[in-house]
């Protein structure tokens, strides 16, 4: 897929009025998140996530998003949703019977781990879970379509759309705060956020974007 916002960091606004200190250092704090570091999870199921977000979100970067450790953070916090869907345990049991299941299924299925199946294998099984034709006994009665639906998609896609990276990817410019926006108008754009590339307009958006972090 072409680049849509060529040369735009938002990391380029760290130190203008566009962010507060208190903006700074929570995107600093994501940016410094270890990708390899776990509290929640055990290192059995630390592998069988990684694996599991490797295929929900696939990075081709050098240093992709840390999908896995995002989402141990917050189990390990304690950091809910506010609400559950009543079919579900609370989510961190919700984590571990689903990782524990798909972990069963894989075994059953290929006499592997998880972690350890080509792409192909690892894709099929969790295209079985979201179409909830996984129901082996390791689930205990829990819908591994609704698990699939209520925590594996919204807590990986969530982590991944939470940090800079994938910001400059859609042309986001992070915590509108203190700044805000002044031009809200269809198709308007205030001088400190990104400018998508128009066909054979690409190094208009470049020279609009390299401006960013100085307005």
């Amino acid at each position: 897929m072409a680049e849509l916002y060529p040369g735009y960091d938002v990391m380029a606004k760290a130190r203008t009025p566009s962010w507060n200190e208190q903006t700074r250092r929570v995107v600093e704090a994501r940016l410094a998140i270890d990708p390899e570091h776990h509290r929640f999870f055990t290192d059995a199921e630390w592998l069988t996530m990684k694996a599991v977000c490797d295929r929900i979100v696939p990075q081709d970067r050098a240093h992709p998003v840390p999908l896995a450790a995002m989402v141990d953070g917050k189990l390990a916090d304690g950091e809910g949703d506010g609400y559950r869907n009543a079919s579900l345990p609370p989510q961190a049991d919700a984590w571990r019977r689903g990782l524990a299941a798909l972990e069963a299924e894989a075994r059953a299925r290929h006499g592997r781990c998880f972690h350890a199946l080509e792409a192909a294998e690892r894709n099929a099984l969790l295209t079985a879970m979201q179409q909830g034709l996984l129901a082996g006994q390791a689930w205990a009665g829990m819908p591994s379509a609704l698990f699939f639906s209520a925590r594996v998609l919204p807590d990986i896609v969530a982590a991944y759309y939470a940090h800079p990276l994938a910001w400059n990817e859609i042309g986001f410019g992070g915590p509108a705060s203190p700044r805000g926006y002044v031009r809200m108008d269809f198709d308007r754009r205030d001088p400190w956020e990104a400018a998508e590339a128009r066909p054979g307009h690409e190094a208009q958006a470049q020279r609009m974007n390299a401006r960013v972090g100085r307005t």
